[in-house]
Formats: structure tokens, sequence, C-alpha cells
């Protein structure tokens, strides 16, 4: 069976496939129940509601191609060729299954009555919430020779259906939505960025092999357009991930697998290929609905991955019968991975459907990783060599970095205390109001001790460059003498070992210079906690402190800028007569300064870090702070131009 053909429906689609749960209420008063947020995140998300309901006509075998549009003033158009939604009377409500599907929630043909064997919109709220938040929403369907057209006003509708006659192109089916997101509800922004819809779509066309989705934006003089359209699937995806992150694979096959569930429920999909990276990316999606938070299919691969490996590595006397087997973590070292499955009911966590809770999809992502791989690796002996070389030398790094981590603890056990002698800690325990302020340089950490709430601010002064975790494996992590002191006083430990629950502080604050050198010891850092303490950036523990430019001064009263627009705006203001001192670093600043500006939590400024993708992050990580130069500078040469907004 070809896994990227889920089983066509052969039931008639039709209105009485439209089956309805409950009316279309509250959306608007409460939005962020349905899309997540009312910013620009929330805002994309009307995109992708609309798109993926035609990505479900691609799941069910009868969409081919995909085309959005950002036209002028935002207005979003998406069009498919799939079957058309069906205007006939709906029996429950007495009216046409076009205007129950735009104005009900949980209204659509992905409960029951046959229209969809698999679907990412099993909610079945996507194109009511859409109208519901748009000013207007206009949608054209070709469906059994003829154009229909409706159009509706913040949810509601203003026309009936209208028969617009018979389609010139009898051949012609699929609908098209074009709505106006409401400027009242999307106060933040209603512009929507290129970037954002252009990843989202390749991601998309990956994830269903040969469905061509096209990306168009109107708004500019020079329309931007992609063409996506990918015949290898998930396999290209990895091919894609891969060389975005310029990492060079140790074996030129990508293993690609995958198998239907004996009921003909589900299908789950693996692509995978090792690269000389130290790290590892795994992307795992249900239903094309990217799991983010992970669930059963990852759970089912790492248990036969690890199971497949070590019986072939003893098989192959790679490890001796009885020695210890090769971990988890080290057979994932430099693994690129996407697992793909597709079930009839599947079960999400959560209203974000950011993890999968479906037990049985995780026994048949099991069986075969564990049928598939376990024969990729007897056909495969010199890729088998390259990747097993990989791991054992991982192996080997592990156990380097345990002795190290025991080195570290036998020290710390010796010493007075196990917290750096460096740190100036705060009095409370509470890590729900505890911060600690990991400052560069000793001037600065002592204007940060003099000018703190000792109460709950914690001080860490670090000095000098310290070591780039993107080149190095954990046994190069422990007792390096610029990171040892961070992993002490934060006391979550790192790696595998890594507990959110020993967190002494609920916030851990980067403050640096606002220059080169300092944005060079944020990123190190960050590198540092998104390699070694993911948890700790995903659950917004991390934040970097924003430090003034500027301190202007015109008789008694001063001003601090962060930006040099906002001091031209206040040297505007005050016309004359006014001192003006540009900060070159942290030290410049006296204590009260400090606390003033920076670490007052009244009146400072700060930026908390998030990982809104990890495949992005990853990237980004690999490319700015990698071995390979190529990549870095075009990157710079891309993004130069945003610099000069940085408040970092």
């Amino acid at each position: 069976m070809d896994t990227n053909d889920i089983i066509k429906v052969e039931e008639t689609y039709d209105e009485n496939q439209i089956q309805v749960l409950e009316g279309l209420e509250a959306v608007r008063k409460r939005p962020g129940m349905y899309i997540g947020s009312t910013g620009e995140r929330g805002l994309h998300h009307l995109v992708y509601e609309i798109v993926d309901n035609a990505i479900d006509e691609a799941l069910a075998g009868f969409c081919t191609k995909i085309e959005v549009k950002i036209l002028p003033g935002n207005i979003i158009s998406v069009e498919d060729n799939g079957r058309g939604i069906p205007v006939g009377i709906q029996k429950k409500t007495g009216i046409s299954a076009l205007t129950v599907v735009f104005t009900m929630l949980h209204a659509g043909g992905k409960f029951g009555g046959g229209g969809y064997k698999v679907s990412g919109g099993l909610h079945g709220v996507g194109a009511s919430v859409v109208n519901a938040l748009s000013v207007w929403l206009e949608v054209d369907v070709y469906h059994e020779g003829h154009h229909y057209f409706q159009r509706f006003e913040y949810g509601k509708e203003v026309s009936p259906v209208e028969d617009l006659g018979p389609i010139p192109d009898e051949t012609r089916t699929g609908t098209v939505v074009r709505f106006l997101a409401d400027p009242e509800i999307f106060r933040e922004t209603t512009e929507y960025n290129y970037e954002t819809l252009q990843k989202r779509l390749r991601e998309q066309a990956f994830l269903n092999a040969g469905v061509r989705i096209v990306l168009r934006d109107e708004r500019g003089e020079e329309p931007a357009e992609d063409d996506f359209c990918y015949e290898g699937g998930i396999s290209s995806f990895v091919d894609y991930l891969n060389k975005k992150k310029s990492a060079t694979p140790i074996h030129e096959e990508i293993i690609h697998f995958g198998a239907e569930a004996p009921d003909h429920n589900s299908t789950a999909e693996v692509a995978m290929q090792y690269n000389d990276d130290y790290n590892e990316l795994m992307l795992s999606f249900a239903n094309n609905i990217h799991t983010t938070d992970g669930g059963t299919h990852e759970e089912g691969f790492r248990r036969a991955l690890t199971k497949v490996m070590n019986d072939y590595a003893r098989r192959h006397n790679i490890i001796k019968d009885g020695g210890e087997k090769l971990s988890g973590e080290d057979l994932r070292e430099g693994l690129t991975v996407v697992i793909s499955v597709k079930l009839k009911e599947a079960q999400f966590e959560g209203q974000t459907k950011a993890k999968l809770g479906n037990t049985e999809i995780a026994s048949l992502v099991y069986s075969v990783v564990n049928e598939k791989l376990a024969a990729f690796l007897e056909e495969n002996p010199a890729a088998a060599r390259d990747i097993f070389d990989k791991a054992m030398a991982a192996a080997r790094a592990r156990e380097a970095a345990r002795k190290a981590r025991e080195l570290v603890r036998r020290k710390s056990a010796l010493e007075s205390a196990t917290l750096p002698g460096k740190l100036a800690d705060c009095q409370s325990k509470n890590v729900e109001e505890t911060e600690i302020y990991i400052v560069e340089g000793d001037s600065a950490g002592g204007s940060a001790k003099g000018g703190r709430d000792r109460r709950f601010q914690a001080i860490l002064p670090l000095w000098g460059k310290m070591l780039n975790v993107e080149k190095a494996r954990l046994d190069k992590v422990y007792g390096n003498e610029k990171l040892t002191p961070v992993m002490l006083a934060l006391g979550s430990g790192i790696g595998e070992e890594f507990d959110i629950n020993k967190l002494r502080y609920g916030k851990v604050i980067i403050m640096a210079d606002a220059d080169v050198d300092g944005s060079h010891i944020r990123i190190l850092l960050l590198t540092f906690f998104y390699r070694f303490m993911k948890p700790l950036v995903e659950q917004g523990h991390v934040y970097l402190a924003q430090p003034p430019l500027f301190r202007i001064s015109k008789g008694k009263n001063h001003y601090y800028a962060y930006s040099d627009a906002e001091r031209d705006r206040i040297m505007e203001e005050l016309g004359s007569g006014y001192e003006i001192q540009r900060y070159k670093g942290l030290g410049e600043m006296d204590s009260d300064q400090l606390w003033e500006t920076t670490m007052n939590p009244a009146t400072r400024i700060m930026l908390r870090v998030s990982v809104e993708d990890a495949a992005l992050a990853d990237e980004a990580f690999t490319i700015l702070m990698g071995d390979k130069v190529e990549p870095r500078r075009e990157f710079i040469e891309k993004n130069a131009k945003y610099v000069q907004n940085l408040d970092v």
C-alpha cells in the first residue's frame, strides 16, 4: 500500500453527510478558546483552518491542488479542486448544508456521516469560527455542475445560497473561500506574514505527497509566489530539514517506510536520516497536524528504535551480550526524523491538538519500525556501520559525561556549599517569585547586586566567552568553568537528567551589554539552554533583560531611551538644554539606575524567550552556532535588514 494515499472514500458526499452537534455561539466573545489567541498567531490560524478543510479533501482522495492568495487589503482567498461543499437542504436543520458549515459549530462531514475517512479538523469548528471572526466571508462552490454563492457578515448570512447557473466547464468542482479578518477582534494586527504562511503550506505539501499547494501574495507591486509539490512526501521533508540545517548525512539513502493497520483505520509513515550533527530533530504529525508535544506515535517510535538498534548491535557483536545497551539518547544523536500518522478517530490532548493520545497508534508505529528498520539495517550493512559508529561515539561521550558529572558533584560536595561562590542568592525559596540575573562581567554584577531586591532577586556574574555547546557533546559541557556556575545555580541538571521541579528560580534572566559581545553571550547562553535544558525555554522561564541605550537629562529630570528612535523622540520633545549619555555597557550604570531601568518589576522591559517552532529554532541555532560558515553568511545577509529593529 502507498501510505501517501489513504483509502479513498466511496460513500456519497451530499447534504446528509453534514452532521450538526450545536449552534455557533460565543466565538466572538471568547475567540481565544477557538484559535488560541487574537494576536498574529491567531490571525494566521484563520488561514490554516480553511486550508485544513481543503487538505481533508486531499486526504479523502478528491483534491489535488490548493491555491492560497493574500489579496490587497489583507483579504485571504483559499481555493481547492475538491468535491465542493454540499448545498442541498440538511435534514436536521432544514437549511442549506453550505450555510450550516459556516454558521454552526461542530458542523461538518467529520462526525461519522461518511464524508471523510480521516480528517485534521475533527472538532468541526474551522469554517464557522473563521466566519464568526471576519468582517465578511464569501464562498463560491462548484458542485454537481452548478456554481453556488453565499455571503456572510460577522458570522451571519446576509444572502441565501444562490444558484448562479451551470458551470461552463462541467468537470470543475471545488470551493473558493474569501474572508476579511475583523480588526475589532485582531487588534494587534491584521497584516499577514508571507513567510509564516509559506512555512505552514510547505509543511502541508511535504505531508501530502503529490498535492500541489500554491501561495501567492498580491499585496505588493511585485507579487511573491511559491509553488509546493513534493512527490517524495516526508522523505523530501527530511532532506529539506537536513539541508536547511546544513547537516551532512552520514548515509546517503533516506530510510522511509510505512504501513496500514489491520483494521484499515490508520496508517503510519516514517522517514529518517542520520547526519553529522549532535542534535536530534523529531517532527511528528497526526492527520497533518503538527503534534508539538509529541504523543503515542513518538513513544512508539522511540521504543522500537532503541530495541531494533540494540538487537542488531548484539547480533553483529557491536556490543557484547550482557553488556550495557546503547541508550535511546545515543541512538538518536544526529537523527532527523519525521513521523506522520493518519487515523480515523484521532484523540488529541487539549484544544490546541499538541499531543496525540491514541494508544493503538503506538503499537502500529512500534511494529512498523521494528520490522522495516531491522530489514533496512540488514540490507544496508555499510549504512548500518556508519550509524553505529556515530551511536558508539555518542555512548563513549555519555560515559565521559557521567564521569565529568561525578567529578563536578564530588567537587561540590567538598566545598562549603554546592552553590557557586560568585552567586549572590536571594532570600525567598518560592520558585513562583524568585528570579536570577545572569550578568555579563564583574562590574555589572556589582551594580546588579547593589541595586537588586535581595528578597527575590539573585545575581550570578559571568565573565568572558563561554563554550559554544552547538559544537560540543555533553561531556564537554560538564566541568566547563563558564557553564558549571550556571548549572549549579539553577539546580535542575542538564540533558536527560534535567528536572524542572528542581529549578531554584522561576525566571532566568540574561542581562548583557547592548553590543556585539553582549549579543554573542546571549546567543551562547540561549544555545546552552535550548540544547541541554530545553524545557526551561519551552515552559517560558528564560528572559532577556532590556537595559536602556541612552540617558537623557534636563535639569533635575532624566529619561531613558531603549532605541535610537525613542532617543530622537525624547530629544525633540525636550527641545534644547539637555544632556545625553550613551551607555556602552551595564558597568556604566550605577545600582540605582540599573534597578530603575532594568530590574524593577514595575518599570523594567523584558523579552520572554519562546520556542514557537522546534524545527525553525533548531535550524537557526545550527546555522548561527554551527561549524559551517556559508549558511551563516547567507542567514545574516538575508536578515540584516532586521538588525536595526532588534531590542536585543
